[in-house]
């Protein structure tokens, strides 16, 4: 096994062509070190504009190897970064706020400014919620909206900080809708909006996703058994040209259960249903477990099974910054055109 001073420098090397590229583009937000495909399972070394964060799962780095990974991370990229270390190890990945092996300053810590794909975003080492305000690895799917959004009426589902929507704002989209039940997620989403001001604004709606998007599809919303449903916001049944589905890989909620593993049909049929003739769905599913084969197949045959074939479908990969040695990374997205 190599050290993880070898490691990290053999990942550094590997990304310094994408790098490059990625400054082209205007984006500063990638992942340098993904250690579970390079030597070192759990830690994760993510840039986010002059932010430089560094999480660690399955156990803790010690003060010097995390300052010698700063130090090798700063020469190899030639700028400064401001180091965060979130050490997840404990219980359900949440962040040690004790801050045991390093205290991020006040300017590592404050409010900043993040790029991809030309696009400003809200940057912040630590906040309410326990994961990044950007998920990289969905990078090349935001650029694909953003490319693909011209014209078209956009929803968003799942929106979390509203990446897609931003994308889809800037590729040109004549409407723009971000679904989240959260509202801190929201608002990041409305930072996020505030920092890009040439762009048309964006609709937000938050909701749980099941009587949002049944609404939507035009389905009845069913309390469970002896349960009376919370209030929800009302929403005219109506369809969108292209609906960006990202589920979490599990949630509970007196509407409904977001299972990825036993049920994703009950996310997509619904999904599928707003979705217009001659449309586009991109639908995610991110547990490592399911084999995509398999995930496809699945989401094909529901498709038919509503009467909603498929035309013709495409898979986007993470970029080269989330190596996988089985060519079955986590991420799993699809792109269903009807």
């Amino acid at each position: 096994m190599p050290s993880l001073d070898q490691a990290v420098r053999a990942a550094l090397a590997n990304r310094h062509a994408l790098i490059a590229e990625l400054h082209e583009q205007h984006t500063d937000c990638y992942r340098l070190f993904h250690g579970s495909q390079e030597g070192a399972g759990g830690l994760t070394v993510d840039r986010y504009g002059q932010q430089l964060m560094v999480q660690s799962f399955h156990q803790s780095l010690t003060r010097d190897e995390l300052l010698a990974l700063h130090e090798q991370v700063n020469e190899t990229l030639a700028v400064q970064t401001l180091l965060v270390y979130n050490d997840r190890c404990k219980g359900n990945s949440r962040v040690d706020r004790n801050d045991a092996v390093h205290s991020a300053s006040d300017e590592a810590l404050a409010d900043l400014v993040g790029r991809e794909w030309g696009l400003s975003y809200r940057v912040r080492g630590r906040h309410a919620g326990q994961d990044p305000l950007l998920f990289l690895d969905l990078r090349n799917a935001r650029g694909w909206i953003q490319r693909h959004s011209a014209g078209k009426r956009v929803l968003n589902l799942f929106a979390y900080t509203c990446g897609i929507g931003l994308n889809a704002a800037a590729g040109g989209a004549s409407e723009v809708i971000n679904l989240d039940f959260a509202e801190g997620n929201l608002a990041v989403g409305r930072e996020n909006g505030a920092l890009n001001p040439a762009l048309a604004p964006m609709q937000f709606v938050q909701s749980d996703y099941f009587p949002a998007i049944r609404q939507w599809a035009g389905l009845p919303i069913a309390a469970r058994r002896g349960q009376k449903l919370p209030s929800y916001p009302r929403l005219e049944q109506r369809q969108f040209d292209l609906v960006f589905l990202d589920p979490p890989a599990w949630a509970k909620s007196a509407f409904g259960t977001v299972d990825l593993l036993r049920d994703y049909q009950s996310l997509l049929k619904p999904a599928i249903l707003a979705t217009a003739e001659n449309g586009t769905l991109v639908c995610c599913n991110n547990l490592a477990k399911v084999p995509m084969a398999e995930w496809r197949e699945q989401v094909l045959r529901c498709a038919s099974k509503l009467g909603r074939p498929v035309r013709e479908h495409e898979q986007l990969l993470p970029a080269a910054d989330f190596p996988s040695s089985d060519n079955n990374p986590p991420l799993k997205t699809l792109v269903l055109h009807f």
